[in-house]
């Protein structure tokens, strides 16, 4: 479904110039009108072009609205999802609870087009990862419950929401636009927002954390929630497997001493039979040492508010954990706690190697939307306006894929300088640093990398030993 408006969409991008979707929520374009003319012509002079035009004509239901969304702008879906859902309930499910936050504000711009809109809203945001259950569950009706869902772990999504069918992508034409790109072309989910967890440590003793080998030497027991209970840190493990990363931590452990580079060696050599038999590059041994020494050191915790109010505290001298970056904002200063007490590890002069990793929030459409229309203009609201972003855009850490909405995002709250030189800690470097090699050295997660690997290393990861405090 992805390539059926290829030439309608090419010519789109070429012919139409669209108003920026990180703006002012009242800006719209005409590129439905313009698109449909100049797609006529292509298609005229291009058998191709007609063949493509045969394939749209012959989707159905859920396919052939997002087909169609995919050619229109804001304000066009806006007009449809009035028509769709004036008086009636949208269902929403998601890991974020902020998508109820971001309703209101989405039927605030609707009614801008028309005051006479009005829609209840209900959102559900289930724990202990029954979100897949729930959409499965949903799925096996005639006309589901739930109009659209944002969720978490590529993994999952990938082999269970979108290789069945029950998760639909609609990618929005001007944030397609705002990419460079257009909706056919694009490969992937759609993200609302990249996340990043990352490496912090107490400061108020001696220890340094130079490298990011160091969070796994001899007696270090960093503080992260366990693979087993929030899944997208068991994707950040298996994604140190593809190459990029193994050779990211190949580089940081050439740069350590001797002394380090000894205690390591054993361990990376005996993960060379399993680095091979696991089918991973030539640096893959050392991905699979340092996950096997994470593994057996960290300190499972339930929660990464808990981990960031312990590392706050001057209490905690020399301790380290692997956490969500954005808890820092929520930090109450006193005389024994402060964002002071930390440092972000990639942000020091000298250190090396990974920062921490990145996972995003996806959206999709389900399969049997009572309200697709509806769904496709939220989803587009969220993607290509600041305003439908802020329930997120908010706090540090959490960055939109729409380069044009990051940029407004970063005009209105000056994350990169939010703590200034009171807290620098908090002085978020933004999306490219972290991203960049040699700097933040963040780990993305890759939904299809994780799935295709998740049996033979997701395996492997599942029956090493981990750590036991007291032990």
């Amino acid at each position: 479904m992805r390539k059926v408006l290829s030439t309608i969409l090419a010519v789109s991008l070429l012919a139409t110039t669209l108003a920026g979707c990180g703006g002012s929520n009242t800006q719209t374009t005409n590129a439905a009108t313009e698109t449909k003319a100049a797609a006529e012509t292509a298609a005229a002079s291009t058998g191709e072009s007609k063949g493509e035009e045969k394939k749209a004509e012959e989707l159905t239901g859920i396919d052939a609205i997002i087909a169609e969304a995919e050619t229109m702008s804001l304000e066009e879906l806006a007009k449809k999802a009035i028509e769709e859902s004036n008086g009636k309930t949208f269902y929403g499910v998601g890991n974020s609870s902020r998508g109820k936050s971001a309703l209101p504000v989405f039927i605030e711009y609707l009614k801008t087009i028309d005051p006479s809109y009005n829609m209840e809203f209900e959102w559900q945001q289930p724990k202990n990862n029954k979100i897949f259950e729930q959409l499965t569950s949903d799925s096996l009706k005639s006309e589901g419950t739930f109009a659209m869902t944002l969720i978490q772990d590529g993994n999952q999504i990938q082999s269970k929401m979108v290789d069945t069918d029950i998760l639909k992508t609609f990618v929005p034409l001007d944030w397609a636009t705002a990419k460079g790109t257009t909706p056919d072309a694009y490969e992937g989910f759609l993200p609302l927002q990249t996340l990043n967890k990352v490496f912090m440590y107490n400061s108020t003793g001696s220890a340094e954390y130079k490298n990011c080998w160091d969070f796994v030497y001899d007696g270090s027991h960093p503080l992260f929630m366990g693979v087993d209970s929030e899944i997208v840190g068991k994707n950040f493990l298996m994604m140190l497997t593809e190459d990029k990363y193994a050779d990211w931590l190949k580089a940081a452990y050439d740069k350590l001493d001797d002394t380090k580079k000894a205690y390591f060696e054993p361990t990376i050599q005996a993960m060379q039979a399993d680095a091979t038999d696991l089918g991973l590059g030539a640096n893959g041994a050392y991905a699979l040492a340092w996950i096997k020494l994470w593994v057996g050191n960290y300190n499972e915790q339930t929660d990464d508010g808990p981990i960031c109010n312990t590392l706050v505290d001057a209490s905690a001298k020399d301790q380290s954990g692997l956490l969500v970056y954005s808890k820092l904002r929520s930090v109450e200063e006193s005389a024994t706690v402060s964002v002071n007490n930390i440092k972000v590890a990639a942000y020091e002069d000298g250190y090396t190697g990974i920062g921490g990793y990145g996972y995003c929030h996806y959206l999709f459409l389900t399969k049997n939307s009572p309200l697709p229309w509806t769904a496709c203009a939220f989803i587009a609201y969220m993607t290509c306006t600041e305003e439908g972003f802020d329930a997120w855009g908010k706090d540090m850490g959490g960055y939109s894929a729409n380069p044009e909405v990051a940029k407004a995002v970063e005009e209105k709250y000056s994350h990169s300088t939010g703590g200034g030189d009171e807290f620098p800690a908090k002085n978020d470097r933004g999306y490219d640093w972290w991203t960049g090699e040699g700097q933040g050295e963040l780990v993305l997660e890759d939904p299809a990398y994780c799935a295709d690997v998740a049996f033979s290393v997701g395996s492997w990861i599942d029956v090493l030993d981990h750590y036991t405090p007291g032990q």
